[in-house]
């Protein structure tokens, strides 16, 4: 449905976007994930005909961006980043406007109007101002200018900035139910988003394509350690070079000395003293057990321990910040 085949995009000297690549297949939800800055928000200027690329190509719905972006802008619907809410207009009004731009009319146009406000849960305001309204029911409004006509292409540019949290989540479960009949780009920088409400994802950062898949298969292919939290009570140097000789440890940190709230000096430590500690674990590799047998043997006291995964957003900051600037994909 949406290709982008080494896609650049220069002002000047400035590279906004450095030949990226990606396919997004019908039907689909694609995250498209990356800090202020990245590109993002130029890449879908190009998708919808709004900004011409240098070099390369796109296509949407089979349709080339830059010979037929009247065919392009048919099937697209598109959320730019703090999109204008006409504060002085209806509801229905504001949607019936851009209904009137891509072309409806008549019965088609009400009809249109109609189908945008009750998929954006937009009835029961439909003829308030806008300007009385909350932030949330503003920005269903301008989902609602986005879906009239029903496009087959969603391209969702930041949709949820500057919400609170439960309006996120309203927002979050409209875009979802839109994607049931269509295909999706959403751009965001909040990493939930994408674990919660897309299929795939490409992060993008510095104008490049850094890794793209599924969340859990990105997630999978990045994490390069496992990590595991023990509590453990005991003198924390005999700790520490205990768990340090464990087979596969990697890296011992320990999380927060005691201190003396009087003068911020550490504690004496005793057998006594309570601790956690961070362990990094070599991949693939469950040592549980021998970590347990190690603490135990060495006469101190294991009182907890967890794994703790990577998140979605520790992998975000580590794939952003790689020097190395290599090009992860799976598939």
């Amino acid at each position: 449905m949406i290709e982008v085949r080494n896609l650049t995009k220069t002002y000047g000297d400035t590279v906004a976007v450095h030949g990226i690549s990606f396919r997004v297949p019908e039907g689909r939800i694609l995250g498209f994930l990356g800090p202020n800055g990245a590109g993002k928000t130029t890449t879908m200027r190009i998708l919808t005909g709004y900004t011409p690329p240098t070099r390369g190509s796109a296509s949407v719905g089979g349709y080339d961006v830059v010979r037929q972006p009247r065919q392009v802008r048919r099937i697209i619907g598109y959320l730019p980043e703090n999109a204008p809410v006409y504060g002085e207009m209806t509801v229905r009004g504001f949607v019936g406007f851009f209904a009137e731009t891509k072309g409806l009319a008549g019965a088609a146009l009400r009809r249109a109007v109609g189908q945008a406000l009750d998929e954006c849960g937009l009835e029961s305001v439909a003829d308030r101002l806008l300007m009385n309204l909350s932030k949330g029911f503003r920005q269903r409004a301008a989902l609602a200018q986005a879906v009239v006509g029903d496009p087959k292409v969603l391209i969702l540019d930041e949709p949820t900035v500057g919400l609170d949290p439960v309006q996120i989540r309203e927002i979050r479960g409209l875009i979802r139910g839109m994607a049931e009949r269509r295909t999706v780009i959403l751009s965001t920088h909040i990493l939930p988003e994408a674990s919660l409400t897309c299929s795939r994802v490409v992060i993008i950062a510095r104008g490049r394509v850094v890794a793209s898949g599924t969340p859990e298969n990105i997630h999978s292919t990045l994490q390069e350690s496992n990590r595991m939290t023990l509590l453990v009570r005991g003198l924390p140097d005999k700790v520490e070079k205990v768990l340090t000789e464990v087979p596969h440890v990697q890296k011992v940190r320990r999380e927060g000395a005691s201190r003396t709230h009087e003068e911020g000096m550490e504690k004496p430590f005793t057998p006594r003293t309570i601790e956690e500690y961070q362990v990094r674990v070599e991949k693939d590799h469950d040592i549980r057990a021998e970590l347990a047998a190690a603490v135990v043997g060495a006469g101190l006291d294991l009182l907890e321990m967890r794994s703790v995964g990577l998140s979605l957003e520790d992998v975000f900051v580590h794939t952003i910040t790689d020097e190395t600037e290599g090009v992860r994909h799976d598939g």
